[in-house]
């Protein structure tokens, strides 16, 4: 991705809580997601239904809280200054989170723009676990939004874990279309879709998984729409599209599922298959138009 001079980052909509030291899981951390991208979550999700054992969540029925959740206390709500100013040549592999600093800027200054009461959100920067007010946030379930605090977390180890363990081969605007994933997620939440998936979720269980699907593929699909744009005012590149449609592919259900247990269980599906989480990122990468991303209103 190519930010130019007039980009600006927005330091004051990042919480960094790197370093705070929070706890760690043996064998790896275990913590709660909500409307999230579905990576390393979706692997302890389905460890635990293989395993027989219970999942409870929140909002999101692909999140996962642990039944016995572990606070760190109150969030600090520290802003790291340089993680704001400038954009013009950041990029992921010069300093990350400023990197991701300013796609979180860029992705809100497009919604602001084009959605009518839309509030920002904060991204949460954090190592290993940190309280959120959807639970525990942990490295272990990848990134995610919570509705109940309207707050993006993040642990920027999760794109190292999205290359090495499952195959993505990375770049600047598959980063970003994670984080454009997350405030996907928030989108929703402003236009009051999140509240209604949630409670249809509630009145037919049996439908939660389908359902969930439907809300992740969207995110992925409004993440497009914001590519749309960048791409149009020359951030993004040809060639770094497939970058993009790569990262969504690596997260597919069944892809996952595949490689972690050697078969595929369409009914445990929370966010889809990797195939379809590609046409919905491109359906709004080709249209950038929100309108198209109605993932609800046609067939599964």
């Amino acid at each position: 991705m190519k930010f130019s001079g007039d980009d600006q980052a927005d330091a004051s909509q990042v919480d960094d809580r790197r370093g705070e030291g929070g706890f760690r899981f043996p064998g790896g951390s275990l913590g709660v997601g909500a409307g999230g991208l579905g990576v390393v979550g979706t692997l302890v999700f389905l460890a635990f239904q293989l395993l027989g054992g219970n999942v409870t969540t929140t909002g999101d029925p692909a999140g996962i809280q642990p039944s016995n959740s572990i606070s760190t206390g109150p969030s600090g709500g520290r802003t790291n200054g340089a993680l704001g100013g400038s954009c013009q040549g950041a990029s992921s592999s010069l300093d990350q989170a400023k990197f991701i600093s300013c796609v979180e800027t860029n992705v809100q200054a497009f919604w602001k723009s084009r959605l009518a009461g839309y509030a920002p959100a904060k991204l949460v920067l954090f190592t290993d676990a940190t309280s959120s007010g959807c639970g525990m946030a942990s490295a272990a379930t990848g990134p995610f939004y919570c509705p109940e605090d309207g707050e993006v977390y993040l642990d920027l180890g999760f794109f190292n874990e999205l290359h090495s363990r499952f195959g993505a081969k990375g770049g600047d605007f598959a980063e970003a279309y994670v984080v454009a994933h997350e405030y996907g997620h928030h989108v929703q939440d402003v236009l009051g879709l999140e509240k209604k998936y949630r409670a249809a979720a509630e009145r037919t269980p049996s439908r939660a998984g389908a359902l969930s699907v439907r809300l992740e593929l969207q995110a992925d699909c409004y993440a497009g729409v914001w590519g749309h744009s960048a791409y149009d005012s020359g951030k993004v590149a040809s060639a770094e599209v497939a970058d993009a449609l790569d990262a969504a592919g690596a997260v597919g259900d069944d892809r996952i599922q595949r490689e972690m247990t050697g078969r595929v269980r369409p009914e445990t599906f929370t966010h889809g298959t990797s195939a379809d989480r590609q046409r919905w990122f491109r359906t709004g990468m080709s249209s950038g138009d929100p309108d198209r991303c109605d993932t609800f209103g046609g067939a599964p």
